[in-house]
């Protein structure tokens, strides 16, 4: 089991699939990775050697991942709350913040719906 940016990526899978594992990196920034470092996507972690796993790995310390990546999103969010600008205040009452409809969706960022008592008459 290989370690990158401080995940453990799985052995069995491609490297493509296997390198998204690490936040802040998704299929294209890991086929951009591969083609920079010059190894197919198709072979699997376990058949890495270490030289090709140290090349992988300084190319990702080019990128903002994990960690960083983590601190750097709450840092904004914190800062459109302090400001009160709509987005932050959207951001404090857990409501969709990029314009979706609410009164039917929305229930993945709102939660389960909840039954008003006594509506029956």
């Amino acid at each position: 089991m290989a370690r990158i940016a401080g995940v453990n990526l799985p052995n069995g899978k491609h490297v493509e699939i296997a390198l998204t594992y690490i936040y802040g990196i998704g299929r294209s920034t890991s086929q951009n990775i591969l083609d920079a470092v010059k190894i197919e996507k198709t072979r699997k972690i376990e058949t890495l050697s270490e030289t090709e796993l140290d090349l992988i790995r300084d190319k990702i310390k080019e990128f903002i991942v994990e960690g960083d990546l983590r601190r750097l999103i709450t840092g904004n969010i914190k800062r459109l709350q302090e400001i009160r600008c709509y987005r932050g205040i959207r951001h404090q009452k857990r409501l969709p913040v990029r314009g979706q409809n609410t009164k039917r969706n929305s229930r993945t960022r709102k939660g389960k719906s909840i039954a008003i008592a006594g509506k029956k008459k």
